[in-house]
């Protein structure tokens, strides 16, 4: 065969069409440089190994109805057309939905999630994971959440999305090391850790073992320093949990309850750790309900993780520069997706408990531990010994929740009394008293924002590990009241079961259900443990949650709860990250003294598919220091409440401001009873000033615009799944006709799909790749699909390759002729479809996100008559892809040649619009950019002119400047635009003529 310069032949070798530059023969051997523009490359190739251009099978119509699915699949992704809702088996409420499309419309994917309390944040930051996975942009993904919040982001991202994470405790760090350093999986049997995706050579950083991970927030932050470490220690494990965590190459890095990196300064570990997280990927997002917390400081150090360029100062922190990086949704405006409101109304009440005379002694019981508590704490307080006091406040929360928690506290204090040894930490008593008086107050192993997420045993648990110092005649004091405690559990049930029990019976006849499910928290596990046995003994059937229980336990009793089981029990700890929808009762037994304690075990049932109005009964003894607070606690609350139009503690504090301040009211009121009213008033003053300074500053997060229930049932019923399975499976088999008919099947190997059999609603499909690859699944979601069947789809390399390399139609190849069924006989002409492209400067496309919006795809019917016809073109487009047509004939190769130019012509005229379009939106996406980076030198020059020495000032003002110019420079050469249109398929249209 003659190759001839700037021709077009099929490269068999590269599976497309390619065109001649040059062609060399020596020795008898002739070598063709050639252009493939599936790859923009030019490569060397024997032109033996060329093919005339009717061989390339792309004239078949497997091969048109393959490139007319693919190129409406490709040009739906650049219309932003959302893939994730229509791949996963969650189904997306409209504010989801909106969310997830925002954060899709721009290249870059860096937002804070601050949807308020309840709203599926966790929902929202897995829909946009899939989104970035299905478009090919992200691989590995990190997600950072608090301790008590890890296990419901593994359990949620593998029901809803079939995304498998892997948890890393602290204590899995250490093995994680172990296994990095060696070759093998001896290490890999017990525990948490899981295989890892390859044994053939472990890699040296542990962290790059799995591609998707989720670890606990305090597990990782940078030390700078700890007590008894010496520089070495710190140094190693900052390396282990910080610095290979950081360099692991994430793709993707998600932070739940991202206040927490918000810092009391610039300095403190959370704030390092964000800012390394927010640099360790270029995809970021941050999930809160409560980022801005009145503290303006905070908040700009927050936005900082976000564009540091962007929030230069604490000045930049407006409304109209924050927006564009925030996407937040408010309750009130939720709404289901049948435009209804997506919250049922809450009834929350008080349950005093009174103490009648067969309960004389708890009684007595209660007031010798208040009175042990008053006495401890003040003694504690006047000589520092920080420890003592918060250990007396708690046996103050101990014997309210139960004789059992009390009694076997006061066993184990005893216990520490007795012994005369050193901490676990080899800390003797009196350092341990003195570690006491540091400022932190709490624990020399807990930072305060750590101490305060611990629950009550957790605390608990914590205080009574070290010996601590005795103080004065204590050892006395806690036999008697040891004593007493035997005798009250002695005598029978507590005053609290027994009005459990009552309520219980009270509650099934009122909501008139003999089998209602009851959440019943308490914050101590002997609480739990006495509630158990006490339940159960009367005839119901109890699960119980705590924070010892592993993520396989929790399940098992979730499960359980969900099921036969009528009482669930669970401890704070236990009950973080629950979704129980099926229940709507909650029975605080024992109250938090925190608010927002109070507000997140409610928030367990108080959830978005609650059908029930959520009643919450808050169990209090009548005549007790906490009932007293209590009451003029709610008395006080609803007026503010009433005044911000909100019903709710969580919608006007966060745990942070709130936490300090009702310790102190509670403390307070049990060292002086006869204060409680005007202590109760003092705090109600701070706290309606901070309701209302945290409004107005919360502001800044700016208002959300009401919800359109239409966009979700649009999504829902998208025929991007069939389109894709059109794509693939007529690729699949214009390959295998291609393939047989050059007859290069030598391997035995003939790509092709088959269908194999049905389930549901699904076809599944059996699909042999040319490399002998063979997958067997289905392209549309079916939640019942066989565990052995892939779910086919966008995030498949090879199918997600189909639309994003499409093959050009080359000039001079001959057009066939088709008809398609049903088509108007009037219909006679030439369809084509057209890539139109931008081409800019290499350094703006960083992302290929970035690539995949610099193009559209264009159909053109040019009618014989000259006349262009949009409609019919977009028609023909339509049934193309439902649709294989018929080959009627070819064109021959000049009438192929002449109407290849008049319908380049044409798209010229009609595609000049929409190169307008990607002009406009690349210029604006500089314009941002730009006014960004002036913003932010601006900034930093006024802070390089505070510098009071002149030669430093100037040295960095100097510096600053060559920066700016770099800047501009390199902005300057992403103004230089460049227009592509590439033909990617010409057929010639006749209308059915019957």
């Amino acid at each position: 065969m003659r190759i001839d310069a700037n021709s077009w032949y099929y490269s068999p070798d590269h599976g497309q069409l390619c065109q001649v530059i040059e062609a060399q023969t020596l020795w008898g051997e002739t070598t063709c440089r050639v252009w493939l523009p599936g790859r923009d490359s030019v490569v060397r190739i024997p032109a033996s190994r060329l093919k005339p251009i009717e061989s390339a099978g792309t004239t078949s119509p497997e091969y048109i109805a393959y490139i007319a699915a693919a190129a409406r699949v490709a040009d739906a992704l650049t219309q932003d057309v959302l893939l994730a809702p229509i791949e996963s088996s969650v189904i997306p409420l409209p504010h989801q939905i909106r969310a997830l499309s925002r954060a899709i419309a721009n290249d870059r994917v860096r937002y804070l999630l601050a949807d308020e309390v309840g709203l599926g944040k966790t929902i929202e930051a897995g829909l946009i994971l899939r989104e970035l996975k299905l478009r090919g942009l992200v691989k590995r993904t990190l997600v950072i959440a608090p301790k008590g919040l890890v296990s419901q982001w593994v359990a949620e991202m593998r029901v809803h999305f079939n995304e498998h994470f892997q948890l890393v405790l602290p204590e899995d760090i250490k093995t994680l090391s172990r296994i990095s350093a060696v070759s093998g999986s001896e290490f890999l049997v017990p525990g948490s850790i899981q295989q890892p995706e390859t044994r053939d050579q472990e890699p040296a950083n542990p962290w790059t073992m799995f591609s998707q991970v989720v670890v606990p927030m305090d597990s990782v932050k940078p030390l700078d320093k700890r007590r008894g470490w010496s520089a070495a220690q710190v140094s190693e494990h900052n390396r282990e949990r910080f610095e290979d965590l950081l360099s692991a190459g994430w793709d993707l890095v998600i932070v739940d309850e991202a206040h927490r990196l918000g810092g009391s300064t610039d300095q403190v570990a959370r704030f390092k750790l964000g800012q390394g997280l927010s640099e360790a990927a270029p995809y970021f997002l941050m999930l809160s309900a409560t980022p801005h917390q009145g503290k303006t400081d905070a908040f700009h150090r927050l936005v900082s993780l976000i564009d540091a360029q962007e929030f230069p100062d604490i000045s930049s922190v407006t409304r109209e520069r924050v927006q564009p990086h925030v996407i937040r949704t408010e309750k009130r405006r939720a709404i289901d997706a049948d435009g209804k409101p997506l919250f049922k109304p809450r009834r929350t009440q008080l349950g005093p408990v009174s103490w009648e005379d067969r309960h004389r002694d708890q009684r007595l019981l209660y007031e010798a531990v208040t009175e042990y508590v008053r006495e401890g704490y003040n003694q504690a307080m006047r000589e520092k010994r920080n420890y003592i006091g918060f250990l007396m406040i708690l046996m103050q929360r101990l014997v309210v929740s139960s004789t059992s928690a009390i009694k076997t506290t006061l066993e184990r204090r005893l216990e520490a009394l007795e012994e005369r040894t050193t901490d676990g930490h080899g800390y003797t008593q009196m350092e341990l008293s003195k570690e006491g008086s540091e400022s932190i107050g709490v624990h020399p192993w807990f930072s305060p924002e750590e101490w305060a997420d611990l629950d009550g045993q957790e605390q608990v648990d914590t205080l009574l590990k070290p010996r601590l110092k005795v103080l004065e005649n204590e050892r006395a004091e806690v036999e008697l009241l040891l004593e007493a405690a035997k005798r009250c559990e002695a005598q029978g049930p507590d005053a609290k079961a027994e009005a459990l029990l009552e309520w219980i019976y009270r509650l099934q006849a009122e909501e008139g259900d003999p089998d209602l499910k009851v959440l019943v928290f308490t914050e101590f596990v002997p609480t739990q443990e006495m509630l158990y046995t006490f339940l159960t003994e009367r005839g119901f059937e109890v699960v119980c949650l705590n924070g010892s229980m592993d993520m396989e336990e929790r399940k098992r009793v979730q499960d359980a709860f969900a099921k036969d089981a009528r009482i669930l029990i669970s401890t704070d700890a236990g009950g973080e990250g629950l979704n129980l929808q099926f229940c709507h009762v909650v029975i605080n037994y024992d109250i938090p003294w925190n608010p927002m304690r109070l507000e997140q075990r409610i928030g367990r049932v108080d959830r978005i598919g609650q059908t029930f109005t959520v009643r919450a009964i808050n169990f209090v003894f009548e005549d007790s220091v906490e009932h007293r607070v209590r009451e003029v606690l709610e008395e006080k609350l609803a007026v503010i409440f009433e005044e911000f139009g909100i019903d709710k503690t969580g919608d006007v504090l966060d745990s942070a401001q709130a936490g300090q301040i009702f310790d102190d009211l509670y403390v307070e009121a049990i060292l002086n009873p006869d204060v409680v009213e005007t202590k109760v008033d003092e705090v109600m003053k701070s706290i309606q000033e901070q309701a209302r300074e945290s409004r107005q500053s919360a502001s800044v997060l700016g208002s959300t615009e009401d919800l359109d229930p239409r966009e979700a049932q649009r999504l829902l019923a998208h025929p991007l799944p069939a389109w894709i399975e059109t794509m693939t499976v007529s690729w699949l088999r214009s390959r295998s006709h291609e393939l047989k008919a050059m007859r290069t099947e030598d391997d035995g190997i003939s790509p092709g799909a088959e269908i194999i059999g049905k389930e549901g609603p699904a076809t599944i499909w059996r699909l042999t790749w040319p490399d002998g690859t063979v997958q067997e699944g289905a392209f549309t979601h079916h939640s019942a699909l066989s565990p052995h069947y892939s779910k086919l789809g966008l995030e498949e390399p090879r199918v997600r390759g189909l639309a994003m390399r499409l093959p050009p139609f080359a000039p001079g190849q001959p057009i066939p002729v088709i008809t398609l069924p049903g088509l108007a006989p009037e219909i006679q002409g030439f369809w084509s479809l057209w890539e139109i492209s931008i081409h800019v400067d290499s350094a703006l496309s960083t992302q290929s996100s970035s690539l995949t919006r610099h193009r559209r795809v264009l159909p053109l019917f040019l009618a014989d008559d000259g006349r262009v016809f949009a409609p019919t073109a977009r028609h023909i487009w339509d049934q193309l892809v439902v649709t294989e047509p018929t080959i009627l004939r070819h064109l021959d190769v000049e009438t192929s040649h002449q109407a290849f130019e008049r319908l380049r012509e044409a798209a010229e005229r009609q595609g000049k619009m929409i190169y307008d379009e990607l002009v406009a939106a690349h210029r604006e996406r500089l314009a941002r950019e730009r006014e960004k980076g002036e913003y932010a030198f601006a900034a930093r020059r006024r802070a390089i002119e505070r510098i009071g020495l002149p030669q430093v000032r100037n040295h960095r003002l100097s510096l600053l400047e060559q920066e700016e110019e770099r800047f501009h420079e390199q902005l300057g050469r992403r103004t230089q635009i460049l227009p592509e249109l590439a033909p990617l398929l010409l057929v010639r249209v006749e209308g059915n003529h019957g």
